[in-house]
C-alpha cells in the first residue's frame, strides 16, 4: 500500500499542539474528543499511513498530564442504544472503553451520565458502576438548551449539574457515540471551575473534516459520505473567514452552534477565547499529509465503498434514499467512478461468464483473483481459497481442503441443522482448511497466508449473507457488493 500520511509526525505534532493549548488557558483544559479512539479505520483508509489507534497513542504521549471522563446520555442507556460498528450497547461500550484505557496506562477518573431525568436504566447503570468503585456524576436536562444561554449559564442551569472532580491539567471528555453530551459536559465544567477560581478552557479534537484542506478535497468529501446518515455537511467557516480573511473548512453543526458557545463563554469568563469554530479545534492531521495524490485516490475509493454500502442497505430495506443519493452526488464531486474500483469489473465479468454469483479480490501485489459458485462452495468461500492458494504459491488444481474435513460440516448443516444449502460459508471454509492443515503442508501454507489478506479489496456480484460479511470484516478485507440478490435465492442457511 502506498503511504500518504506521516503517522509519527502526527503523533508528535498533535501532542505538542494539545499541550500548547493547555498553556493558553493557564490551569486546565477540557478537550472534547470526537470520533473513534481505538479503531478509527475510516481515517486509516482515507489517510494511508494513519494507524487506527493513532489518537490513542497520541494520548499516551501526554498520559502523565491527562485524565479521562467518559460521558453517556441517560436516554441512550434507557433505550439500550447500540453501536452499529461493534453491535454492543452504549453502556457496555463505556465499560469496554474503561478497560481499553486502563490497559494502556491511561487514567479514567469518572463517568458522567448526561441528560439525566430519573431514567430507571440510568439509575441501574449508575449503581452498577458505583459497586465497581467508579465515580459517577449526573448532569441534568436544562430547559431551552442550547439557545437559552441566560438560564444555561446560571446556578439553575450548569450550576445544578454535579461538579466532576478532576486533578490533572488535561481532561479528555469522550463518549461511546454522538449525541452523548461531550460539549455540554465540558462547558458545564468550565462554568464550575471559574466559580472556584480555576482558569479553565475548552477545545475540540476531531479528525474530520480537515480544516486546512479545500472544501471539495476528496478526504473531506469522504467524511461527508461517512456521515451521510447524520446529514452532516462540510462548509466554509464563515466566522473564521470574517475574522482572519482565511478560508477554512468546518461542518454545519459546529458552525451552527458557535454563536451559542460564544455567548456561553462570554457569560462564564467575560470573553470568548475563540473567534471561529476552526479556532476551537486542535487537529493537526492536515499538516501530516506527505502525498496528497495517494490520499485523494484512497478517499475516492472510500466514497465508492460507501456508495455500495448505501445502495445495499437501500435494497435490503434498511437504508434511506436520501443517503444513497447524497453519496452518489459526492462521487461526482470527487470525480470518482464505480469502474475505478478494479475488483468490480472482474467480479461482474466472472458472473457473466459462469452464469452464477461471483467475487473478486485484489491481492497486495495488485493481482486480482476471482471465485465462482459451485456445488461445494459459495463464491466468497471459493474466492478466499483461491486467494490463499495464490499467496501460498499452491497450484490452482491442488485441493487444499480434505473431503474428510468437508463431510462432517456438510452433514451437520443439512442433516442436523435443517439447512437446504450444503455450500460452505466463509467461516466454515476456513475451519475446514484449518482441519486439513493438520495433515496437508499445502493447506498449512495456505492457512498461514490469512494475515496477508488484511487491507485487500474485494467485490461480490450479489449481496452476501451476514455471516460472510462478518467474516470478511474479521479478516480485514474491504468488501463491497452489487445491490442485488441472487436470481434464484436459496432460503436455506
Amino acid at each position: 500500500m502506498k503511504i500518504g500520511f506521516d503517522n509519527e509526525k502526527y503523533l508528535k505534532m498533535q501532542s505538542e499542539h494539545i499541550l500548547e493549548r493547555i498553556s493558553q488557558f493557564g490551569d486546565k483544559l477540557y478537550l472534547e474528543f470526537g470520533g473513534k479512539l481505538f479503531d478509527d479505520y475510516h481515517a486509516s483508509r482515507v489517510l494511508p499511513g494513519f494507524e487506527p489507534d493513532s489518537k490513542l497513542r497520541m494520548l499516551m504521549q501526554v498520559a502523565s498530564q491527562a485524565e479521562i471522563v467518559i460521558v453517556i446520555n441517560a436516554s441512550d442507556i434507557d433505550k439500550n442504544k447500540v453501536r452499529g460498528d461493534l453491535g454492543i450497547t452504549y453502556d457496555a461500550d463505556v465499560l469496554r472503553l474503561m478497560d481499553e484505557f486502563s490497559q494502556r496506562g491511561l487514567y479514567v477518573s469518572s463517568v458522567c451520565i448526561t441528560q439525566y431525568s430519573g431514567q430507571e436504566g440510568a439509575d441501574t447503570f449508575r449503581k452498577y458502576l458505583e459497586k465497581l468503585g467508579i465515580r459517577v456524576y449526573l448532569h441534568y436536562i436544562i430547559p431551552g438548551y442550547p439557545s437559552n444561554t441566560s438560564l444555561i449559564v446560571s446556578d439553575e442551569g450548569y450550576g445544578k449539574n454535579d461538579y466532576i472532580e478532576t486533578t490533572r491539567p488535561l481532561v479528555v471528555v469522550t463518549a461511546p457515540g454522538p449525541g452523548s453530551g461531550k460539549m455540554a459536559t465540558c462547558l458545564s465544567q468550565v462554568y464550575h471551575e471559574y466559580k472556584r477560581g480555576v482558569r479553565a478552557g475548552y477545545a475540540k479534537f476531531e479528525t474530520f473534516p480537515i480544516w486546512n484542506l479545500p472544501l471539495k478535497h476528496p478526504v473531506n468529501l469522504a467524511y461527508e459520505a461517512a456521515t451521510a446518515d447524520l446529514n452532516d455537511v462540510n462548509m466554509i467557516d464563515p466566522f473564521h473567514l470574517d475574522a482572519y480573511g482565511v478560508t477554512t473548512v468546518n461542518y454545519n453543526r459546529d458552525v451552527e452552534i458557535f454563536p451559542v458557545l460564544q455567548a456561553m463563554f462570554e457569560r462564564i469568563t467575560g470573553s470568548c477565547p475563540y473567534k471561529s469554530p476552526t479556532d476551537m479545534g486542535v487537529n493537526m492531521a492536515g499538516n501530516c499529509i506527505i502525498d496528497d495524490e495517494v490520499c485523494q485516490e484512497a478517499s475516492r475509493q472510500e466514497i465508492i465503498r460507501r456508495y455500495y454500502k448505501s445502495m445495499d442497505a437501500l435494497v435490503s430495506g434498511t437504508g434511506k434514499e436520501e443517503e444513497a443519493y447524497k453519496i452518489e452526488l459526492l462521487l461526482g464531486q470527487a470525480h470518482a467512478r464505480l469502474s475505478d474500483r478494479r475488483v468490480v469489473s472482474v467480479a461482474m465479468e466472472c458472473e457473466k461468464r459462469t452464469g452464477g454469483p461471483s467475487a473478486a479480490l485484489e491481492l497486495p501485489d495488485g493481482k486480482i483473483v476471482h471465485g465462482k459458485t459451485s456445488d461445494l462452495l459459495g463464491s466468497s468461500s471459493a474466492l478466499l481459497l483461491n486467494a490463499l492458494k495464490v499467496l501460498a504459491e499452491v497450484d490452482h488444481a491442488t485441493k487444499v481442503i480434505s473431503p474428510d474435513a468437508l463431510r462432517p460440516i456438510q452433514t451437520l448443516k443439512t442433516a442436523y441443522l435443517g439447512s437446504k444449502n450444503p455450500r460452505l460459508h466463509t467461516d466454515e471454509t476456513l475451519i475446514a482448511l484449518s482441519i486439513s492443515a493438520a495433515d496437508s503442508p499445502e493447506a498449512r501454507r495456505a492457512l498461514e497466508q490469512i494475515p496477508r489478506l488484511k487491507g485487500c479489496q474485494a467485490h461480490s456480484s450479489v449481496l452476501l449473507s451476514a455471516v460472510d460479511i462478518q467474516e470478511f470484516r474479521r479478516l480485514g478485507i474491504e468488501i463491497t457488493c452489487e445491490p442485488k440478490f441472487e436470481k434464484q435465492r436459496n432460503l436455506g442457511v
